[in-house]
């Protein structure tokens, strides 16, 4: 049962009332057409009742209408220009702890799509999705799957990179439309190697030439197989940004996300920089100080669109979890450009997109850039203002 605050309930009831008399609500253009808004249950966010309303952040917008080089197309996964070739490659999910031992990470800044989850003793695991992954020369550090990530991956027709995992992954490994690249197996362990500067099991990392090669000696296709939707996110482009003025007073400031209620270890969280329109990471780890989510790379994480999904879970023993990632049930919030609205969430496939809808049964239109998402128990809870 989820612990709901007052002024949250007296929202949830305000807005059904303001909706209901609002049928063509919202007009922005980026979302054609919408319907009667549907009031699901208030979820656990704990939003300052005196927050300031009506902000709207000065951002500078470029002009993307035009590549910047002949030929370029659009990223699947950021709405980026990127080349043919990129593009038409499949991307490599790749499994990253996220505690002190593991950090920094090598270059995690160049993901495009990050889900952050937790694993067991409320560790958070992450899993960054690749799109131009053949040049980087050391990614990680890598550890084990899960098999929820595994389903999240499926959406994009990634590669999974990992070092194993526990036994409850197997059956879904086995499947013959799963195709990974394990360091614990001889077979895969060219793509893979250890440093001396960390204890195992924290040293382990992947190069992007030895994954092609595995690839390539595995008979796995570099080319999206047609076993996923067309497209995952939808997006607008830079020049017309999806700002969320068309939701009004529905739309909440959110310049600050902590995230810290429901990963307790990392206690990360997200400043929004006004003058970029990017979110900024930056986490407190034990043992760590607090401070920006800079990679070995020298690169503060960042990203334009948040995504934090509640979601269905069991603790399957020795700590381990099992999340419900097939569900219509569960709702959430999207975030972006210092705003963040209410949202539903959908996955109804393995291969499947999850799908993220507003109020009024439209599906949320992305700004074009990187993605973080955030998956939730349903029990836990996070602030915003």
């Amino acid at each position: 049962m989820k612990k709901v605050k007052f002024g949250i309930l007296f929202l949830a009831l305000l807005m059904a009332f303001t909706a209901c008399g609002q049928e063509d609500k919202p007009t922005d253009p980026v979302i054609p057409e919408s319907s009667q808004p549907s009031v699901s249950d208030p979820v656990q966010v704990s939003q300052p009742p005196d927050s300031p309303q009506n902000v709207s952040p000065e951002i500078i917008v470029e002009d993307d209408s035009l590549p910047p080089r002949e030929g370029m197309v659009r990223s699947r996964l950021t709405n980026e220009w990127v080349d043919p070739g990129v593009a038409d490659t499949r991307p490599i999910a790749v499994m990253i702890p996220n505690e002190v031992n593991a950090i920094p990470h090598y270059n995690l800044s160049k993901a495009s799509v990050i889900y952050e989850a937790n694993v067991e003793s409320r560790m958070s695991r992450m899993m960054a999705i690749y799109e131009d992954w053949r040049g980087l020369d050391k990614i990680g550090n890598v550890r084990s799957l899960r098999t929820y990530y595994a389903f999240w991956a499926f959406e994009w027709d990634a590669f999974i990179v990992h070092f194993g995992g526990p036994y409850f992954i197997n059956d879904l490994i086995a499947k013959e439309d799963t195709q990974n690249i394990d360091g614990n197996l001889d077979s895969d362990a060219e793509a893979f190697f250890r440093t001396s500067d960390r204890p195992a099991p924290h040293n382990g990392y992947a190069s992007g030439s030895g994954l092609a090669d595995v690839i390539a000696r595995k008979g796995y296709p570099l080319a999206y197989r047609n076993l996923t939707d067309a497209s995952h996110f939808r997006f607008t482009d830079k020049l017309n940004p999806n700002a969320l003025t068309q939701y009004g007073e529905e739309a909440k400031n959110a310049t600050y996300i902590d995230m810290s209620g429901c990963y307790p270890l990392t206690r990360c969280y997200f400043e929004f920089n006004e003058a970029d329109g990017l979110y900024y990471r930056s986490q407190h780890l034990s043992g760590s100080s607090d401070g920006p989510h800079v990679d070995a790379n020298g690169v503060q994480l960042t990203f334009k669109n948040i995504l934090v999904q509640y979601i269905k879970y069991e603790e399957l023993g020795e700590g381990y979890l099992a999340f419900q990632c097939h569900d219509t049930t569960r709702d959430g919030w999207y975030f972006t450009n210092g705003k963040g609205i209410h949202v539903n969430w959908e996955k109804t496939s393995d291969y499947g997109a999850t799908r993220y809808y507003d109020d009024y049964g439209n599906e949320v239109v992305m700004n074009t850039g990187k993605t973080m998402i955030c998956i939730v128990e349903e029990d836990d809870n996070f602030t915003f203002r």
